[in-house]
C-alpha cells in the first residue's frame, strides 16, 4: 500500500522520528538511539541543532525516493548521498590512540617512554620505506563493507565522506602529517581500464581539494600487475609489489613531501613499495594515509605479535 505524502503525514514522521531518538537515548535501548547520542562525537554528521526546515526536507526524500542502507539495510531517513545510516556510520571503529610512531600500528597497553618514539616489532627492524602512515578506522565489520562500496561500485560520496575524516586527521596532526601533494596509489593500467577508475584517487582527489594541495594522480604508476589470484599469502603480498611501482618519466618529485593515499593497509607492503619508488625519484618524504588498516602481524613468519 502506497504511502500519500499529505500535510499532516511529513510532521507525523518527524515526530516519530524524534520520539524514537529520544527514548533511545533516554534508556540506551535501540540502536538509533545510542547512535544518536554519539552523533555528536562523529565528525561530519548534524546533531540536535538542525532545523525544522531540514527535518522536513529529510522526511520528504525518506518518503518520496526511499531506499536502504547499503549496510545493514535500515530505511535511510536523511537526505544525504551517502548511503550508508546514521547508525552504521557512527560503528566504524577508529585507530585507537596508542598506535606504532611510524606504521600506526595498534599498540594497546603499551606505554611511551619520555622522548622515545614507539614502536612495533617491524618499525624497529626499519621495514618500511614511508616516514609515518596512519588510518582513520579497523578494517573490520562495517568499515569492510564500506570499502567494499567504494572499492567496486563507485560509490563516491561515501569517498567524499572518508576524505572528510583524513583530512581532519591530517589538520589534528599538521606537524607530522603535513605535505605538498596528494598522491593516490595506482592501480595497473589493464586493472584500472578493466574498472573504469582507481578507487584511491576517489578518496586522494576529495581530500587534495579540502588541504588546497595539488593532486597529481598520475605521478606514480605501476608497472607490474597483481596476480590473478584472490587471496594472497603474506609472502605473496610482499613480493607482488616489490618493485612493481615507478614514477612516471617527467614528473618532478625531487624535495617534495608526498602523502600517498590508499583505502586500506594491510601489510604495508604497497605503501612500502611505493614509497621507495617516490624516494629514489627523490622524494623528500612520504606519509600513508588510509581509510582502514587491519591490526595483525603484518610481517611474513611465524611470529605473533
Amino acid at each position: 500500500m502506497r504511502t500519500e505524502v499529505t500535510a499532516t503525514y511529513i510532521p507525523s514522521l518527524i515526530k516519530t522520528r524524534r520520539r524514537v531518538d529520544s527514548a533511545g537515548v533516554a534508556d540506551g535501548s535501540s540502536s538509533s538511539g545510542m547512535a544518536a547520542a554519539r552523533r555528536a562525537s562523529v565528525p561530519g554528521r548534524t546533531g540536535h541543532g538542525r532545523g525544522w526546515l531540514a527535518e522536513i526536507r529529510d522526511a520528504l526524500v525518506s518518503v518520496v525516493f526511499p531506499s536502504g542502507c547499503r549496510i545493514c539495510e535500515r530505511l535511510l531517513t536523511s537526505a544525504s548521498r551517502v548511503p550508508i545510516c546514521e547508525e552504521c556510520l557512527s560503528s566504524f571503529e577508529r585507530v585507537p590512540s596508542i598506535v606504532c610512531d611510524v606504521c600506526g600500528r595498534p599498540l594497546p597497553g603499551l606505554a611511551q617512554k619520555e622522548e622515545e618514539p614507539l614502536l612495533c616489532p617491524a618499525c624497529q627492524e626499519k621495514t618500511y620505506a614511508f616516514d609515518r602512515a596512519r588510518s582513520f578506522a579497523v578494517y573490520a565489520d562495517a568499515v569492510v563493507r564500506a570499502i567494499l562500496l567504494l572499492k567496486f561500485e563507485q560509490v563516491e560520496p561515501l569517498g567524499a565522506w572518508f576524505s572528510e575524516r583524513l583530512a581532519e586527521m591530517v589538520n589534528a596532526d599538521s606537524d607530522r602529517l603535513s605535505a605538498d601533494v596528494v598522491v593516490p596509489v595506482p592501480l595497473h593500467r589493464e586493472r584500472e581500464k578493466e574498472r573504469g577508475y582507481n578507487q584511491a584517487a576517489l578518496l586522494s582527489k576529495p581530500l587534495a581539494r579540502r588541504l588546497r594541495l595539488p593532486h597529481k594522480a598520475v605521478l606514480l604508476m605501476r608497472t607490474r600487475a597483481r596476480p590473478d589470484k584472490q587471496v594472497l599469502s603474506l609472502e605473496e603480498r610482499w613480493e607482488s609489489v616489490r618493485g612493481a611501482f615507478a614514477t612516471r618519466s617527467g614528473s618532478q618529485v625531487d624535495n617534495l613531501r608526498v602523502l600517498l593515499v590508499d583505502d586500506v593497509l594491510t601489510t604495508g607492503a604497497t605503501l612500502d613499495a611505493c614509497a621507495r619508488a617516490l624516494r629514489e625519484a627523490g622524494a623528500k618524504s612520504v606519509i600513508g594515509l588510509t581509510v582502514a588498516r587491519a591490526v595483525r602481524n603484518p610481517l611474513p613468519g611465524p611470529r605473533e605479535w
